[in-house]
């Protein structure tokens, strides 16, 4: 019996290798290659284009309408897409086992049968577990879309292929995308190659039939997208899950999007009838005190066009051990490290001794450097053992010659704390607004030793 070729290849690029490396030469990944098998030479398979041919034009000549799009029927996920869907887009969404990806996409497809033709592609459940499943979120109720909903339980890439061209869907949900295997290859379902090539071909159908496609994909370890990275560059928007198993709310993040503005955040609450778009997310990541606590401080933070206010916490505690610790959930741990010796070096307050751990509520990650003097005045506070004045709200970038930088979209930020009810807003000031607003002292600083004197001035 002749033996298989295998050969290596990397799921972070997809380059391959002829024997087993513990870096990838190609992007210097480590512990990234996978044993396959080598791909059969001349077994008929050809590349196609994922778009109709056509003559060159002149970019002056070409109509920059608008993409038209169509609602899921769920208000926050249409938010996270940038509007909804669109005609033979390709969407594909990752995250954690049981997070609520399958839960979501057939909310959203029951909803969207009672207008539009739907087809959901199954690899992982078969027909009676998802008939289970909608009976459970009460999606099969009389007068729902879940009675119109075409469901196919097939992992094969040609079946699934003949039955969208003649069912001609408007929308198909692939579940999940590292099931999926095409015969034209040797590889095992999920392997690199098998998992690209299905991701390309579903992506030429969804071109040329103009039907919309949404993947789900499995994620690593490490919370990456299984797979290589190439499956990224194929599809025209990336959304990952966010959030913890064990709590309620979850979070859906746009990494990628083609047709629209990318780091949007869609808020959900899973609930016993599935999930639920949060109207108020900021009331999750703000903690309700019975009174003032010291080590807690407001930040006004912005995702995509949506100003969130979430409570930044820290907790300095007097070190056991020669090396303190530097502990962040929810924000960057080095920048800590470097917000620590501008505190140090321009305040003087200095943490060499201390404990600094640091949080951010509601399992919310903040990537924006408008969260450093919310930071600094949340360490300040717990050093000092004296809670920030009521109603205090803030936001600013601080750079490493103690200067507050002004932060994007400033007034959309003061707007949404206004709303909420919060009374002082220290913010840097360049982001000063022009015209008062009602309800809220805005106290302009230029200096990280000034922010901290002003707060002084207010207890």
């Amino acid at each position: 019996m002749v033996k298989s070729k295998t050969v290596y290849v990397c799921s972070a690029c997809g380059a391959q290798s002829s024997k087993w490396q513990g870096q990838c030469t190609a992007c210097n990944a480590w512990n990234t290659l996978v044993e396959t098998v080598a791909d059969a030479p001349g077994n008929g398979h050809r590349f196609q284009s994922l778009a109709q041919r056509s003559p060159v034009r002149k970019l002056a000549h070409i109509d920059a309408a608008d993409v038209p799009r169509f609602t899921t029927g769920i208000g926050e996920f249409d938010r996270v897409l940038g509007g909804g869907l669109v005609q033979g887009g390709v969407v594909l969404i990752g995250g954690d086992p049981g997070i609520g990806k399958s839960t979501l996409l057939l909310q959203s497809l029951a909803a969207m049968a009672r207008e539009r033709k739907a087809l959901y592609v199954s690899g992982e459940e078969s027909g009676a577990q998802i008939a289970l499943r909608a009976q459970r979120l009460g999606l099969t109720e009389p007068g729902s879309g879940a009675s119109e909903l075409g469901l196919l339980a097939e992992i094969q890439l040609e079946r699934i292929q003949a039955t969208i061209d003649a069912e001609r869907p408007e929308i198909a949900v692939i579940d999940s995308i590292q099931t999926i295997y095409s015969d034209a290859l040797t590889s095992a379902p999920g392997s690199v190659a098998q998992v690209r090539e299905c991701a390309a071909q579903l992506t030429r159908v969804a071109k040329q039939l103009g039907v919309t496609i949404i993947m789900v994909g499995h994620v690593t370890k490490e919370g990456a997208l299984a797979g290589p990275r190439v499956l990224e560059h194929i599809v025209d928007t990336v959304l990952y899950f966010e959030g913890d198993t064990h709590s309620s709310y979850r979070l859906v993040r746009a990494i990628k999007n083609r047709f629209g503005a990318v780091n949007e955040l869609g808020v959900f609450a899973m609930t016993d009838k599935g999930l639920r778009g949060v109207a108020n997310p900021s009331a999750l990541f703000l903690s309700q005190h019975e009174q003032q606590v010291a080590g807690s401080c407001v930040l006004v933070t912005q995702e995509g066009t949506r100003p969130l206010l979430v409570e930044v916490q820290a907790l300095v505690d007097t070190a056991q051990v020669p090396n303190p610790r530097r502990l962040a959930v929810g924000l960057e741990q080095n920048r800590l490290a470097m917000l620590l010796a501008v505190l140090h070096r321009h305040a003087g307050i200095g943490c060499f001794d201390q404990d600094v751990f640091l949080n951010a509520v509601g399992g919310v990650k903040i990537a924006e450097p408008a969260a450093d003097v919310a930071v600094l005045l949340a360490i300040h506070s717990s050093m000092r053992n004296k809670p920030l004045p009521k109603g205090l709200v803030v936001f600013g970038e601080v750079g490493l010659a103690g200067e507050i930088r002004p932060s994007p979209r400033g007034q959309d930020r003061l707007k949404e704390a206004a709303k909420l009810g919060f009374s002082v807003a220290l913010i840097p000031k360049a982001n000063a607004p022009k015209q008062p607003i009602d309800g809220l002292q805005v106290i302009a600083v230029d200096r990280i030793e000034q922010a901290i004197d002003r707060i002084r001035g207010l207890e």
